[in-house]
């Protein structure tokens, strides 16, 4: 891959000259996989091609001008057809697409060659967050963006401090070991979204109802940022994508960490919890999930209502009203209660109809999500 990315940078040069090349954002991300080199060296092929292409032919237009304008005593030829002249720009044209349709196919053929993967995650898109599922090891877990969000509301024309990674970090990185051979399944619960890391030479569209797959193989340890890059809905910039490759005695340590975290996360279905209890957990699971839209004071913004002193979440007649809509979702809204648990719905729900100005004094268990479901 040195050598390849070597040919690259040393093409480039030719064309652009070396100051054009000191910053990355002038070109595509150094490639830490083979597919990724695959990719680089195609697009300097067909960039010294296209670059080719206009300067012989924006040459020979100019020259021609210039050479035969009327001012320097030439007459305009007064000619009709040449069967010669239209062969040659018609075979010319298709040698050239030809030469460049050879490579970009063997690249799609590797990107769409998924066999021999020595570990399979699926990646679910919902709206705003990205879910994992590592289908041998057992770990499941959601990863969001953990920019606080007064870095990037700025309602009151306030300019925070931002992080060296704003809009590119997220609480729960995914973690692959290096040099293995990793298939991601892509698939979405709600729109179409786009899981893609530039570094990989990897981008895969998530769509409802539907597989997808895809490969990368990291050569180099270190921190690899991507982003969602379909237009998902009004939180689209919010769904970075952080992957970790480390050394396999450091993905089993993270394993095990993970599985351990798992087992002390698992909610006991059947727990009657306190009011104070269910509310504290409520509001981390309202933040995570809720607030981007309906956002920290239940204030709402634009499509998305204001949840303080609304009848849903307000009315203790609407109880049952604002546990379907949670559970099932509406227009925009996810639903829920295809991801989050009992616990969790229960919690966030109670939250919603004690915090702010809402005081229904309401109180729902588990057990009350789960008889919902039904």
């Amino acid at each position: 891959m040195k050598k390849r990315a070597s040919w690259s940078i040393a093409a480039l040069a030719l064309l652009a000259g070396a100051p054009a090349l000191a910053e990355y954002k002038y070109n595509l991300q150094t490639p830490v996989t083979d597919l990724a080199g695959k990719v680089y060296d195609l697009h300097t092929l067909l960039l010294i091609i296209c670059t080719v292409i206009f300067v012989v032919v924006f040459g020979l237009m100019f020259y021609s001008i210039f050479k035969h304008r009327k001012d320097a005593g030439h007459k305009a030829a007064n000619f009709h057809e040449s069967t010669t002249i239209e062969l040659v720009w018609t075979i010319i044209p298709v040698l050239i697409l030809v030469a460049m349709a050879w490579p970009a196919t063997k690249v799609i053929i590797a990107q769409k060659d998924t066999r021999g993967a020595d570990m399979t995650i699926k990646v679910t898109g919902y709206q705003w967050k990205w879910g994992y599922d590592y289908l041998e090891d057992g770990i499941s877990f959601h990863s969001r963006l953990a920019t606080p969000q007064e870095q990037y509301e700025n309602y009151e024309g306030q300019k925070p401090v931002r992080n060296a990674d704003y809009l590119l970090e997220v609480d729960n990185p995914v973690v692959v070991p290096v040099g293995k051979r990793v298939r991601i399944l892509t698939t979405a619960n709600d729109v179409i979204h786009s899981w893609w890391i530039p570094a990989f030479g990897v981008k895969q569209d998530a769509i409802p109802g539907f597989i997808r797959d895809t490969w990368f193989k990291a050569e180099k340890e270190g921190v690899y940022r991507g982003q969602c890059v379909e237009l998902c809905g009004k939180d689209h910039g919010f769904m970075p994508i952080v992957v970790n490759v480390v050394s396999e005695e450091k993905y089993k340590a993270w394993v095990d960490e993970q599985k351990k975290k798992m087992a002390a996360n698992q909610d006991d279905p059947n727990k009657v919890w306190t009011m104070p209890d269910l509310v504290a957990r409520g509001q981390k699971v309202y933040e995570a999930n809720c607030a981007v839209c309906h956002k920290s004071d239940g204030k709402g913004q634009g499509a998305f209502p204001a949840l303080d002193g609304s009848k849903m979440a307000g009315d203790p007649a609407h109880k049952a009203d604002h546990i379907h809509i949670v559970l099932e979702g509406k227009n925009a809204m996810p639903a829920w209660g295809k991801t989050l648990s009992d616990t969790e719905i229960a919690a966030v729900i109670t939250y919603e109809r004690n915090a702010w100005g809402n005081k229904t004094g309401d109180l729902l268990q588990p057990a009350d999500i789960k008889a919902a479901r039904k």
